[in-house]
């Protein structure tokens, strides 16, 4: 049976739509890429009270190319708005943990499946396409409500399969010329 390609989620970030999952949930050293040490599951100091990063237009020169250079590929404004219905860690704290958790897990999803559809543009034996979709289709459960549904094991899987699988389509890239 062929498969079509997923519906698949929005695979771009949104900041606006999300609560600043990205400036909580990952811990970062002083270093190139960060001016500050910050611990996992807590709030970067430059975040506002209200929301968002009060030093965002200056990232760079602040010392903050790391988040310059962040994206979560649209996982942190579907966590928000779809899995915990627009609700935020700033109005209910005890969901920081649980939003936190949800971005580390489903950031690596909506990379893979950026991946995966960057490779469909690839000029590919049948079998390698179907390979490529059935990845894909295995990384966007139907119906998924909660985090809970991408840590089934069918998606890790998946997910684990995608380093190898990559590579693989080496073969059929074209150089351009």
């Amino acid at each position: 049976m062929q498969l079509g390609q997923p519906a698949l989620p929005e695979l771009a970030h949104d900041c606006s739509r999300c609560a600043d999952l990205c400036c909580l949930a990952y811990p970062f050293d002083q270093g190139e890429e960060f001016a500050i040490n910050k611990a996992t599951d807590h709030p970067c100091s430059n975040l506002n009270a209200s929301g968002g990063c009060q030093i965002h237009a200056n990232l760079s020169k602040r010392g903050f190319p790391g988040c310059v250079a962040y994206s979560c590929a649209g996982a942190g404004q579907r966590i928000t708005q779809d899995l915990f219905d627009g609700e935020s860690w700033r109005e209910d704290p005890d969901l920081l943990h649980h939003m936190t958790h949800a971005l580390r897990v489903l950031r690596p999803i909506h990379e893979a499946l950026l991946i995966l559809k960057e490779a469909l543009n690839i000029p590919m034996p049948d079998a390698e396409r179907q390979t490529c979709l059935t990845l894909m289709h295995a990384l966007c459960p139907e119906d998924a409500t909660s985090i809970w549904d991408f840590e089934e094991p069918e998606v890790q899987d998946a997910l684990a399969q995608v380093p190898t699988f990559i590579p693989q389509l080496a073969p059929y890239v074209q150089r351009a010329r």
